[in-house]
């Protein structure tokens, strides 16, 4: 009884342009990730040492002093305080005025329904520092008695709050708009039959369902809102009101300054965004495609 021979399996070659390929992709990350691995380097190296060898040089020893010294130095601690202050309302904000718009524009339809939605989209089309002058006027004249300590929007948490939902509603409102799109509409459908009211359809049915999208803006927001340093420059002007990003500054001296120090400073700060990063990397990067297909 003749055995029959399992067939050979033949190795696809490996051509010169894929090889060309991975080569450009790893070059191209590598250069992505030089400035952050000279960072590194420079923060674990003691200043003494760069001023006398330079920074193209082999190192005597590595250490954390830098990073325990702009730690304590800065007040880092109470600076990650006034981000989260400002951060965490200010996404949640966002989130829930921008659904609202989102259910209305792919919910009912109306005459103005594309217009309502291209009005919010249109905010992000405005460069930011158009409006410094106005805005710095109006938070100077605007009183709020009880609700801030000056009494101004200037120079308070709730002012960075207020900017923040205003430029990022439009991004948030049309993305979630395509998203709730995609939701049969017999759901709403069957809950108004039922006698559900429109706030009821809202917030027991398609929020619910929004919640990947929900989850990748989430995650989206957060890493913008925490990584601003031009409306904290521009807004704030007491230093023990300032967000972290913004109070790196009290590492510069009048007459020295530490680079090794400021670059500890930096890595210490960008830790938080690298754990929002990593522990919700899936609703990240979904969140680079969401919307993009509309139902």
């Amino acid at each position: 009884m003749s055995s029959v021979s399992a067939p050979v399996k033949q190795r696809t070659p490996i051509r010169p342009a894929r090889i060309l390929l991975h080569v450009f992709l790893a070059g191209t990350a590598l250069a992505w990730l030089a400035p952050l691995l000279w960072a590194i380097y420079a923060a674990l190296r003691p200043y003494g040492e760069t001023s006398a060898k330079g920074y193209v040089s082999w190192p005597d020893k590595l250490n954390f002093d830098n990073f325990t010294g702009a730690f304590t130095q800065s007040n880092m601690a109470h600076y990650f305080g006034n981000t989260l202050i400002i951060a965490v309302p200010a996404v949640l904000l966002t989130l829930l005025l921008s659904s609202m718009v989102a259910f209305y524009v792919s919910r009912f339809d109306f005459r103005l329904n594309l217009a309502l939605l291209l009005v919010f989209t249109a905010g992000n089309l405005l460069p930011q520092q158009v409006i410094i002058t106005p805005l710095y006027r109006l938070y100077l004249l605007v009183d709020l008695p009880g609700i801030t300590m000056s009494g101004k929007l200037y120079d308070s948490a709730l002012g960075l709050v207020l900017i923040h939902v205003a430029f990022q509603s439009g991004f948030c409102a049309f993305v979630l708009a395509n998203y709730m799109r995609m939701l049969p509409h017999e759901l709403t459908e069957a809950a108004l039959v039922d006698g559900a009211s429109v706030w009821r359809m809202y917030w027991q049915i398609v929020l619910p369902l929004c919640r990947p999208a929900m989850a990748a803006l989430a995650t989206l927001l957060s890493i913008w809102i925490y990584n601003d340093f031009f409306w904290a420059i521009v807004l704030i002007s007491t230093g023990e009101n300032m967000p972290i990003t913004s109070a790196l500054n009290n590492l510069s001296g009048q007459y020295f300054t530490d680079p090794n120090l400021i670059a500890a400073g930096a890595l210490l700060t960008a830790i938080p965004t690298l754990i929002v990063y990593f522990l919700l990397q899936r609703q990240f990067v979904s969140g680079l495609t969401l919307g993009a297909n509309k139902g």
